[in-house]
């Protein structure tokens, strides 16, 4: 033995050494040895369900499976009696399965049970196949599930009740005809299933697939059911009277036929900030499937419906492919020569008759680090503005302020992993299981499976509330009281992590002495929470030897995010929950790209990897970076986008430039916002899609989404990803980062770009937080985490050695109660709370694009409590009228107890102007982010024919889970008609 927690087996007579308790299977792997296996899967573990991966241990039969590497294991699997028994089991499991590989849009080079059989060179389908009592389940308009084909392993099971853990698949071995089950025996689109995809990736043969694999994955497949029915018998007939021998052969040639016409390409997913990557499958430009990997750093195997099937946009025809030029109030296509011309002159104009700070820039928080990089580039050096900013504005500012304050970066204290190790995961104003539904799987994951307390707070019971094992709906805007309350309990109960606070933090006496204000007694009166949820709340976390505390927009888009996101901060670091593993802060970020946005430099105040613009030594080593005087780069704070929509209206910002940003559906007060567009001198919008903002502009830019350029995003733990190119550019689209090139060189500075690794290249040789970031450490699924140092050393967990302030010390900060800028009064006395859905993303102009993902949710409803609905005589689908100080909105009733008493929800994704018609301009004055969950509303029921039902009844919503601890092999093996093999069953395909 070389290493510690080495060993070497001895299998079939030869010396293997690998790591230690790893499983048999991909121990095995590792040396080019593959034992068969159809159930196994490395992100399931054993499943124990297809008896055909049987070894011999000790002259004892066992399923290799179950097996994991130790020093001295001895194992045969050539023996004539773990052969016949591996057989039977591939024989029972292709009785359930009728074979049609080569016709079959599986035959794609990763079937399982394909592979599994042609490996094992089983001579025919000894058990005949009889088809079972069901139809196919075509009502998921995203995959099918075939009951024919369903070998029954229970992969899908395990990946939904236990990886997944929406809990909706199940399978009843008792039953006379055992099948997967949705919610116990609905149709799939009628059952609780959110179409994350999870089952459809693990299944090993074609009995899940995608309904984009259909019919045209390979070139048999594409037939009328007419004719392939036929050509299936055919094939089962010559199965029985050669021998499957020259079938699998024919099957293994069309496995690679379809090989060289199968683009499979590593990509990130273009949605929320948790990170996803996968594989893309496509062949020609058509999106065959998403196929998450084991080796995806943040995800792994999982995906959520927008990450597996809200694709459609892609190919959409409304895609802009030219560029478009205003004229007489109309656009105009033109070409790239002369739109790049016309913006080159009109900015350098407006720099030089108004001054630099009379431009503004909003980078894209969908787009690339290295075009956020860009971006910031033109506005500092070129234009000579700090007027620079992204939509975490809009969202995520106020925490990173909070995080500034306290510790000292603004990211997560940590990776997702530490957010599973947690003893207690605290839950604070987000809505995990939609917004960010993977990272929400692993905590569902650890809370089922390894006992993992999770404490929720929240004004709307979404599921994670109703899985909490703590849930406490304070009123809204008063987390800051509760928080502060919790920190003041743990100095006076001996919470408090007195050895870290010592040797770790700054300000701890005038912190404590600032908490004489929140007792309990206060906290209940501000928050209405019980004092007996306060305490029970702050002993889970105060006995708790790890907590990890996540939040989002429910904190952050208030008009004291700032805040009451140090106050989350303070509760941490008052019991030493910095550091060590399962501990941090966690703002969850909102868009795939919204943290590298930010950390690449599109910000007022900062260059990237967070320099100060204010300070001469940033200044000097970033004017020293691009080769120009350090006068040349202002060192005044700029504008974001907030106050540049105000600048617009007062007339003293005379031009914008947008990337990806729908600035005119997102920022507060839509109506203020549109007559500030209309005002501008000139605008400039580059985007995939004629936006709302784009309607506004003067030239409109096609850029291209992420599968059709390469870059790096930063995901909400601080991992920065590779993504690479899918498809070609649409049309005459192109790339963002290549039009700013493009641009910058028109305006005097060829820098020449040629790949995107060049500009990483650049800002990881200026900024010290990227020092170590290269491609090439980027290659395939590897990943990094900020900061890395030159060496490509990263830091998956922050603070383990002190806080990157100059004394190495974390900060506690003294707060003070305010009330909200709006409250719920006697004119307007409702509290409208607004949010994203699960089906869609921000203003649809992605999810927006296709039927499939519009479907699910289509129409736009204002979710009202039963106490609140009895009060007015509201129904389900009851036309009523909110009224805000700024505008009024019409718009449908969903009543449920997801909200209480007088606050409503109102999703954000639906309708134009949509919510923001309601919101005002007040925000956070550390920040100026808008204070979008503090809208106070009347509510009027209109005098109109009652609606449809805002959301369809078969909408998961109104599913009904069947939680299980996974797959019940044990009711299988407990049938009376079930034998161990190699015995042989009398009839398999029950079982």
């Amino acid at each position: 033995m070389a290493k510690d927690n080495d060993c070497t087996i001895i299998f079939d007579g030869k010396r293997l050494s690998g790591k230690a308790d790893m499983p048999l299977v991909d121990f095995l792997e590792s040396h080019d040895i593959d034992l068969p296996h159809v159930c196994y899967h490395p992100s399931l573990g054993p499943l124990e369900t297809c008896d055909s991966c049987w070894v011999e241990v000790d002259g004892e039969l066992k399923r290799g499976c179950t097996l994991r590497s130790q020093e001295g294991l001895t194992i045969t699997s050539q023996n004539e009696f773990a052969v016949s028994a591996r057989h039977e089991g591939m024989d029972r499991l292709l009785s359930k399965h009728e074979l049609y590989c080569t016709v079959c849009e599986n035959n794609t080079g990763d079937c399982t049970l394909h592979n599994t059989m042609a490996e094992m060179g089983i001579p025919i389908q000894r058990y005949e196949f009889q088809r079972k009592p069901y139809e196919k389940d075509t009502s998921s308009p995203f995959y099918t599930y075939d009951p024919d084909q369903c070998i029954l392993c229970g992969r899908c099971v395990e990946a939904c009740q236990n990886v997944e853990v929406n809990e909706t698949l199940s399978i009843d071995y008792s039953m006379e005809d055992p099948r997967v089950l949705w919610d116990g025996g609905k149709q799939i689109d009628d059952s609780s299933c959110v179409h994350c995809g999870h089952c459809v990736t693990v299944c090993p043969c074609n009995a899940l697939m995608e309904n984009t694999m259909q019919p045209d994955a390979g070139p048999f497949t594409s037939m009328p059911q007419s004719l392939k029915r036929p050509m299936i018998d055919i094939i089962k007939t010559l199965e029985t009277t050669t021998g499957a021998t020259p079938v699998t052969g024919l099957s293994k040639m069309d496995m690679h036929w379809r090989q060289p016409e199968i683009k499979r390409t590593k990509t990130v997913c273009t949605y929320c900030g948790v990170g996803c990557s996968f594989e893309m499958w496509t062949r020609d430009r058509h999106i065959l499937k998403v196929q998450p990997v084991a080796e995806a750093p943040a995800n792994g195997i999982s995906t959520c419906i927008k990450g597996k099937f809200a694709w459609d946009f892609v190919n959409s025809e409304e895609r802009l492919t030219m560029p478009l030029i205003r004229e007489n109030g109309r656009f105009r296509e033109a070409g790239w020569d002369e739109a790049l011309d016309l913006v080159a002159r009109r900015l350098i104009e407006t720099r030089d008759k108004y001054g630099p700070d009379s431009l503004g820039f909003i980078g894209s928080s969908k787009a690339s680090n290295e075009e956020a990089y860009l971006t910031q580039k033109i506005a500092r050096l070129i234009i000579g503005t700090n007027s620079v900013d992204n939509s975490s504005r809009y969202c995520q500012n106020p925490a990173t302020k909070g995080l500034f304050r306290t510790v000292g970066y603004g990211g997560d204290a940590g990776s997702i992993e530490d957010l599973e190790k947690a003893e207690v995961v605290v839950i604070v104003g987000s809505n995990t299981a939609e917004n960010h539904p993977v990272i929400a799987s692993r905590i569902k994951a650890a809370q089922k499976l390894r006992g993992q307390k999770v404490i929720v707070v929240d004004p709307r019971k979404h599921e994670m509330a109703e899985r909490a094992d703590l849930f406490l709906r304070p009123k809204a805007s008063t987390d800051l009281v509760w928080a502060s309350a919790l920190s003041r309990y743990m100095f006076d109960h001996g919470y408090a992590d007195q050895e870290f606070l010592d040797k770790w933090v700054n300000k701890v006496d005038e912190y404590r002495e600032s908490l004489e204000p929140f007792t309990l007694e206060f906290a209940e009166e501000k928050t209405g929470l019980s004092r007996q949820e306060l305490t029970e709340a702050a002993e889970m976390i105060g006995k708790a030897k790890s907590v990890s505390l996540l939040w989002a927009m429910g904190i952050t888009q208030h008009s004291h995010g700032s805040d009451t996101s140090t106050a989350l901060s303070n509760l941490l670091v008052v019991t030493g929950n910095y550091g060590k593993p399962g501990t941090g802060g966690y703002p969850m970020r909102g868009h795939n790209n919204v943290q590298g946005a930010s950390d690449f430099g599109c910000l007022r105040n900062m260059y990237p990897g967070y320099e100060k613009v204010s300070e001469d030594s940033a200044r000097e080593r970033w004017a020293k970076g691009w080769g120009v005087p350090k006068e040349q780069l202002s060192d005044k704070v700029g504008e974001g986008n907030f106050l540049m929509v105000q600048s617009a209206a007062a007339n003293r910002l005379k031009a914008m430039y947008i990337i990806g940003e729908e600035t005119a559906f997102s920022d507060a007060d839509s109506h203020n916002v549109h007559s500030a567009f209309t005002d501008l001198d000139f605008l400039v919008v580059q985007d995939i899609f004629l936006s709302r903002t784009a309607e506004f502009a003067d030239v409109v830019l096609p850029g291209t989404p992420s599968v059709e350029k390469e870059g790096t995003f930063v995901n909400t733990e601080r991992r920065i990803q590779r993504f690479y190119e899918v498809l070609p550019p649409l049309g005459d689209s192109r790339p963002d980062w290549r039009i700013l090139t493009e641009l910058a060189a028109r305006m005097g500075h060829d820098w020449g770009y040629t790949h995107p690794s060049q500009i990483m290249e650049e800002c990881a040789s200026i900024s010290p937080m990227f020092a170590g970031v290269t491609y090439e450490r980027l290659e395939g699924w590897k990943s990094l985490q900020w900061p890395v140092r030159a060496d490509g050393s990263d830091s998956p967990l922050l603070y383990t050695d002190g806080f990157p302030n100059e004394d190495g010390k974390a900060n506690l900060h003294p707060l003070e109660w305010e009330e909200p800028e709006e409250a719920p009064d006697d004119e307007y006395p409702l509290s409208m709370d607004n949010g994203r859905m699960l089906e869609h993303f921000q203003a649809t102009n992605q999810t927006g694009r296709g039927t499939r993902i519009w479907d699910e949710a289509p129409g736009w409803f204002v979710e009202v409590s039963p106490e609140l609905a009895a009060e007015h005589g509201i129904e389900e689908g009851t036309w009523v009228k909110l009224t805000s100080r700024r505008d009024s909105i019409e718009v449908r009733a969903l009543v449920t107890d997801r909200v209480s008493g007088h606050t409503l929800f109102l999703p954000i994704h639906q309708g134009k102007p949509g919510v923001n018609a309601l919101t005002g301009e007040h925000h956070d004055p550390d920040v100026d982010t808008p204070a979008f969950k503090e809208t106070a509303v009347q509510l009027e029921v209109l005098p109109k024919e009652k609606g449809a039902p805002p959301l369809k009844r078969n909408n998961y919503r109104y599913g009904h889970r069947t939680p299980t601890q996974g797959v019940n092999v044990e009711v299988k093996w407990a049938r009376s008609d079930y034998v161990l093999p190699p015995a042989q069953l009398s009839n398999p395909r029950k079982m």
